[in-house]
């Protein structure tokens, strides 16, 4: 366990940094105030973060971003469920209580490492496109991409929803719990009333306007015309109803049938901006078992999702450049410290932007990216005293040859993390999301469908090259997502991830970073205020020490913004003597155990 006298600087994040305003373009709000209904042992677990404590617990442990949907999945540990079964409880509960982050909309990315067989491996319930999409989807009728948020707002941006058959996928494969409990939790809260958080209600009044264009929408979070507030007692029996079929009969409850129509009707149906979902999209949608992708990290292999996530081969890439040099000896505030890491990850952010995308479609260099000898290459390009006054991607390892255009895609913040370790000793990574802050807008049974197409890039060509990640028929759309188990000696040592759009890779690498190098515990790691640079502007989070930092790198060349950094970081350190885990103090998610 990793116990650390830690700078100013970083002990300067948390209360500060959850009491950030929200901004419900560029983020999804932050925690200010108190949710209700808790039990002692969840209030004693958020008093924990709140002093910067982590959480101490010797035989399982959860940790998501809503304490209620935290106490769904403690009780079905305690019970001596799996940790895959309290994946489940713990996301149905989320898609009620924090539905503009996750839900039944959208799609997840999972790592999971089996305790018997010391085996790691991924699940994919990434959104695919509709069949009916073209490259051509998100451009204008001159050929010209369209505003974001014009793409965004309506049945346009809709993918296939891949989170309900991940659920089942995950549950068949690792479950011990009947399937059918496990959403039980959820549906008590979604018919008895839940308390409206803080930050959902902050969120709700920041998006009026747009989550005002469609009549289902807004009466759910506009009843009556006015919009809910924290601490009201909200139902959602159409809810309760969806999880009761999936509960009953499986994830085909959703994708076939009365469900998957309205899904359709809604997407097709939605005024001025329809989309091309269908219900044979629905029939044929599948999760794919992938390999995990591991890059290797000071004593440590750092492993998580390949493509079509970036997450991945992105923080892999950013740690590999840094391996060569003294991080650790440098120490927290120091600016050549933070000019190695935000350079490094402005160089993979260039690797991200020309080669990955969904490598079932287009050809990768998924090896070379994260070859050793490819990342001491790129390191070298580090050695100056100064900011690179600019980058390009490199040029990995092929096995064959393919020339790509550069990216034009935009990710903006939203999205969920959930961590878990359970009694067995398996361990669960799981970053899940809807997209953007209440996804396309589109409200139909009870849940929001997501915005996903609007990852894919709205050009298809860069001076004549084609672009990794256009819009294709099927097609899943790239992803920042970076569920990560840190391996050590073959046995897992830490299991994070976080929301955050593209920013997603800088909280990830920069946690390992605080918890490896600096010595910090998983809740100091988490806490420790936000330095993100990807390309080229040095976001310095607002409201904290990292402030101080902006002199010291503006001499060395860098741009920089301070600026609200709201990750939702959710972490588990499994040790000798037990876990320790650590949420994110920007949010309203606490750690678990038992």
């Amino acid at each position: 366990m990793r116990h650390a006298v830690i700078p100013m600087l970083l002990l300067a994040a948390g209360p500060a940094a959850a009491q950030q305003a929200a901004d419900a373009v560029t983020t999804e709000g932050t925690s200010t105030g108190e949710i209700v209904g808790l039990s002692e042992a969840a209030r004693a677990a958020m008093q924990a973060k709140q002093a910067g404590q982590p959480v101490e617990a010797q035989d399982w442990m959860v940790a998501a971003a809503n304490p209620l949907a935290v106490e769904a999945g403690a009780e079905v540990l305690r019970n001596g469920g799996s940790a895959a079964d309290a994946m489940v409880a713990v996301q149905a509960v989320l898609g009620l209580v924090e539905p503009q982050s996750s839900g039944l909309g959208g799609g997840a990315f999972l790592v999971w490492y089996d305790a018997e067989s010391g085996e790691l491996t991924t699940l994919d319930g990434r959104e695919t496109a509709p069949l009916a999409a073209t490259p051509t989807l998100f451009q204008d009728e001159a050929g010209e991409p369209l505003e974001f948020f014009d793409a965004v707002v309506g049945g346009l941006s809709v993918g296939t929803p891949g989170t309900p058959r991940l659920l089942e996928a995950a549950h068949g494969k690792w479950g011990k719990s009947d399937w059918s409990g496990l959403f039980d939790a959820a549906i008590a809260h979604a018919e008895d009333g839940f308390a409206v958080s803080p930050r959902l209600a902050t969120l709700v009044a920041d998006d009026a306007e747009r989550l005002q264009r469609f009549d289902a929408t807004a009466e759910y979070f506009f009843p009556g015309g006015t919009a809910i507030a924290a601490g009201d007692r909200l139902t959602n029996p159409d809810y309760a109803e969806v999880l009761r079929a999936i509960a009953e009969t499986g994830a085909d409850a959703f994708y076939e049938g009365g469900i998957a129509a309205d899904i359709v009707a809604t997407v097709q149906g939605a005024a001025g901006n329809p989309g091309v979902l269908s219900e044979r999209d629905l029939e044929i949608y599948d999760v794919v078992e992938r390999e995990a992708v591991c890059a290797e990290y000071r004593d440590f292999e750092v492993c998580g999702m390949g493509p079509p996530s970036s997450g991945a081969l992105t923080v892999g890439q950013i740690l590999g450049m840094l391996e060569t040099y003294d991080i650790g000896g440098m120490g927290p505030e120091s600016a050549e410290a933070w000019r190695l890491i935000g350079d490094a990850s402005r160089l993979a952010f260039a690797d991200r932007g020309r080669y990955m995308a969904d490598s079932d479609y287009v050809p990768m260099p998924t090896q070379g990216l994260v070859d050793p000898a490819y990342l001491a290459e790129r390191a070298a390009l580090l050695s100056g005293d100064d900011a690179l006054p600019e980058v390009a991607p490199g040029s990995p390892e092929w096995q064959h040859a393919m020339l790509w255009g550069d990216d034009q895609s935009i990710e903006l913040p939203s999205t969920s993390h959930i961590s878990i370790v359970d009694g067995d000793g398996n361990a669960l990574s799981m970053t899940t999301t809807i997209e953007n802050g209440f996804g396309s807008r589109l409200f139909v049974r009870g849940f929001l469908l997501n915005n996903e197409l609007t990852d894919f890039s709205f050009a298809t060509h860069d001076e004549g090259r084609p672009i990794a990640n256009r819009v294709e028929p099927g097609k899943r759309p790239r992803s920042s997502m970076a569920p990560t188990i840190v391996m050590q000696g073959d046995a897992p040592v830490l299991v994070v991830g976080s929301p955050g759009g593209s920013r997603i890779i800088g909280y990830v690498a920069q946690a390992i970073v605080n918890w490896a190098d600096w010595g910090m515990d998983v809740q100091q790691a988490l806490a420790a205020p936000h330095l993100v640079n990807r390309f080229g502007t040095f976001d310095l989070e607002a409201g904290t020490q990292a402030e101080a930092l902006e002199a010291p790198l503006k001499e060395i060349g860098f741009e920089t913004n301070i600026r609200d950094l709201t990750s939702g970081l959710h972490a588990i350190e499994i040790g000798e003597g037990g876990l320790m885990g650590g949420a994110d103090p920007r949010r309203e998610g606490i750690a678990l155990g038992g």
